[in-house]
Formats: C-alpha cells, structure tokens, sequence
C-alpha cells in the first residue's frame, strides 16, 4: 500500500546497525544487528509504492514487495510477514544472504536518484519481528489427503529442495526430503558462517516445513544409500525433485596443492560451520593458520577469509581480476576489508611450496594483466612474464568454484547432463530428460545464489503438481 503520509524522500537508506569491525573481527556472532521497529518504518516510508512494480519482476520468488514495505510503514508488522510468506517460505533467511542490490534494490526507482530502498533489510525486519513474537508451537500438521495421498521426494534440504519441498506441502502433497548430511539446510548449514546466518535461523525456518507435514530424512544419500529408481518403484513416490547442489570443489592442479593446509573452501566452511570448529572444545580438527591465503572473489571466498580472519589469522585474498570485476557481494568485501583483510588483485597463484615436514610455506603467484572479455563477459586475465612473487603463508584456501557430484548421475540411467555436470533441464517447470524427474538449484545451474535456487525449487513445485494431476 502507498504511504499515505507521503514518502519520505531522503536520498540514502537506513543504516543498518552492525558490531564493531574490531570485536566483531574476534568472534562468530552476526555481524549485521537489524533494524529497529522505528527504523524499519522510517525507511519503509521511503518506498513509492510504484503501479508497475519493477522490483517484484527482478525477485527470482516474485514477493509483492511494495505490498509488505507498505505494511511496515503503516506500523502491521505482522501482515508484512504474512505477505511475504505467500511467496517466500524462508524470508529470515533471504533478507540476510539473497543479492538484493543487483535483484529488486538494482531495478528500485529510488536508485536511479539515491540509494534504493533497503528492501531486502525490511524483509529481514519482519521475518525476525515475527519470529520473536511467534509462541512455541509443537502441533504438527499432516499433509492433506486432497491429491490421494500422492507423494513426492526431494533430493537435498538446501533452499531449492527446501522451496520446493514447502511448495508442495501447501498443495496438500506428502513430501520427504532426503539429506546426505546429518544436519538440514544443505548449503545453509554448512556453507554460510554463523556471523552471516546464524543456524538457530536456518533451524526455525526448517522446523516451519516440518510443523506442514514436510518430513526429513537425515543420512540418506540418494545414488548410494538409495537410488532414485528405488525411490519410485519400492517406496511409491510420484515424482522426484533433484536440488543436490553443487558441493565438488574444483583445485587449480598447480604444484604444492597436496600439502597440508590446502583446504577446499567447501571443507574449510563445513569444518567451522557444522562442526563448529571454532569453538575451544570442538572434537573437530581445523588448522589455525597465522597467515591464510585465500584463492576466489566471490561470496564463499569471502567467507571463508573471514572465517580465517575470526581464528586470528592475518589474511590476503588472492584475485586474478581487479577489484571492479570481484563477483562478491559489495557488503562482503566491506565487511572483510573492514575486518583486517588484505586483497591483492590482479594476481594468480602458479605453486605453493612447502616446508620440511609438507606443511604450507609458501605462495607463488604471478601478476595478471587485463585483455578482452572472456565467455563470462569479464575481461579476461593474462599473465605477465617474469612477474612471480612469494608470499609467506601456512595455510591456502581453494575458492574458485564448485560442480555438482556425479553421483546421482552415475546411478540413474536416462537422465541428460551438461559436460561439466550439470543436469539439464527445463528453466521453467525444472523437468528433466527422465518422466517424472525434476531438478532445480546449483545441480542444474552450477554455484549461483540461494534465492535463484528457491526461484527454481519453487517452479518445480507447480509443474510437479502439474504433472501428477494431469494438468
């Protein structure tokens, strides 16, 4: 709704409340502190309420944004959520990690003069009021028997099985989702930092699915535990929804990779954020490095340098390209530079050398110089000759990139895949070359963002419902 007050016109958002770098920089506790109720409706009333909506169109779940901004300006926090909700079943989660600046805040009117409005903030605002006036609640609710007691599977309790999963349980289907881990959240729980997504969140969000009738199950590997062919033909279910991820790491296969304290970014997160490697009495092993280097530009590598930088390492991220094509989010890389991390762009590992006993010693990496775009549409970096350099570290962290496991593939006959391992299916309905299986997330599109893989998990849902009434 408009604010009928009028907007308040002032050109640049509401600061959002954060820890100190200086205290924050030696601890695991979020960063970002959220808005205050004055806060978030002050800065709500900065929304124009635009008819055309073009923030709406540029969410990959399409939530009716000026409708529950209106909300919270007009002081209904409760009815802000349950907008919200109607599209986004894990709200807490995406106003906190979803790329809001270069989605509905890059495409918002008031950033054409001025800073947009902070829409991604205010849905983390009324996610968080709700939760914290939400009572227990154990009562759980089974699904409905309006599709005949019809049942559906989902590979992976990431935010596309996740979405997915929620989809559908509101349609009334009987869902499980099967977890490889031991933990639910998938990509959630193991690769976002506390100090970014707190896990208590990621938990009460999942328990939201549960009280609908979505059940987990927990270990469960599908490919090796049981195989999607077992899913439909000994258990009964009448469609299958693939959201595995993409959780394979990929090396650089230079020299000195092998040596201990090389990490895959992927190890290094899991390490601290399931097993929470950070804390004094965790049976997990980590290796505390004093001087980290860090390999990757994007979101993951920016957390794990700030990881890093939390066990009291100095750290360095190593960037190919310069700091205008970094792929990261412009507040990580704030809050990282903010925290003690030194960036060196433009520069490449081609070693790591090690010390007598095969420990990390040493980094070699080469100067880059910018040429012509590549594939991406970034320019692409050159090495320049002669320009190696050492750089002293005992610990170097892998960030370049991930791809899907092979596993599903390798054990279920009939389904298409990218070359690079991908699946291949259909980018609006998730169907994939094998009736009756659908897939969606990073399994599909390689590493991208939680939201895109809600967008397609969500898709997936309607054309899953689609296909087993008939429609």
């Amino acid at each position: 709704m408009p604010n009928a007050a009028g907007p308040n016109m002032v050109l640049t958002k509401n600061e959002m409340p954060v820890q100190d770098p200086k205290i924050r920089s030696g601890n695991f506790f979020e960063v970002a502190l959220g808005y205050t109720e004055s806060q978030a409706a002050d800065e709500a009333k900065r929304c124009l309420g635009c008819k055309n909506k073009p923030c709406v169109s540029d969410c990959p779940v399409n939530i009716d944004i000026p409708a529950f901004i209106g909300e919270i300006a007009a002081g209904d926090f409760e009815k802000a959520y349950e907008i919200i909700t109607r599209y986004n079943a894990l709200p807490a989660i995406c106003g906190r990690v979803c790329p809001q600046e270069t989605q509905c805040e890059g495409s918002c009117i008031r950033g054409r003069r001025g800073e947009p409005v902070a829409i991604g903030r205010l849905e983390r605002f009324a996610a968080d009021y709700h939760n914290a006036q939400e009572k227990p609640d154990d009562r759980k609710i089974t699904a409905a028997e309006k599709h005949g007691g019809n049942r559906v599977a989902v590979v992976g309790s990431g935010p596309a099985g996740l979405a997915c999963a929620g989809n559908l349980a509101r349609k009334g289907y009987g869902v499980t989702i099967f977890e490889a881990l031991h933990v639910e959240g998938g990509v959630l729980s193991y690769g976002i930092p506390e100090f970014r997504l707190p896990k208590a969140i990621v938990q009460k969000e999942i328990q939201g699915l549960k009280n609908r009738g979505v059940e987990i199950a927990v270990n469960t590997v599908i490919g090796k535990t049981l195989t999607i062919d077992e899913l439909f033909d000994t258990y009964g279910y009448k469609a299958v929804f693939i959201g595995s991820g993409a959780g394979l790491p990929k090396f650089m296969n230079i020299p000195g990779e092998n040596l201990n304290g090389v990490y895959s970014a992927n190890e290094f997160l899991t390490r601290i954020n399931l097993m929470k490697a950070y804390t004094v009495d965790s049976s997990t092993p980590i290796h505390r490095g004093k001087k980290v280097a860090v390999v990757g530009g994007g979101n993951v590598a920016m957390d794990a340098a700030r990881c890093a930088r939390r066990l009291g390492a100095e750290v360095v991220v190593i960037y190919r390209r310069t700091e205008k094509e970094l792929p990261a989010r412009l507040e990580e890389v704030e809050h990282a530079k903010e925290e003690g991390i030194v960036f060196q762009f433009l520069t490449n590992p081609v070693s790591i050398t090690g010390n007598e006993k095969g420990w990390v010693s040493k980094i070699i990496c080469q100067k880059m110089v910018l040429s012509e775009p590549d594939e991406s549409g970034r320019a692409r970096p050159v090495p320049l000759e002669g320009s190696e350099k050492e750089t002293e570290a005992d610990c170097v962290i892998m960030s370049i990139g991930t791809s899907p496991n092979p596993l599903i593939k390798s054990t279920t006959a009939g389904l298409d895949m990218q070359k690079w391992g991908g699946i291949i299916a259909d980018e609006k309905t998730g169907q994939t070359s094998r009736r009756g299986i659908f897939a969606g997330g990073d399994a599909v599109t390689g590493a991208a963002t939680v939201i895109l893989a809600m967008g397609a998990g969500k898709k997936a849902a309607e054309a899953i419902d689609a296909y087993i009434t008939g429609k």
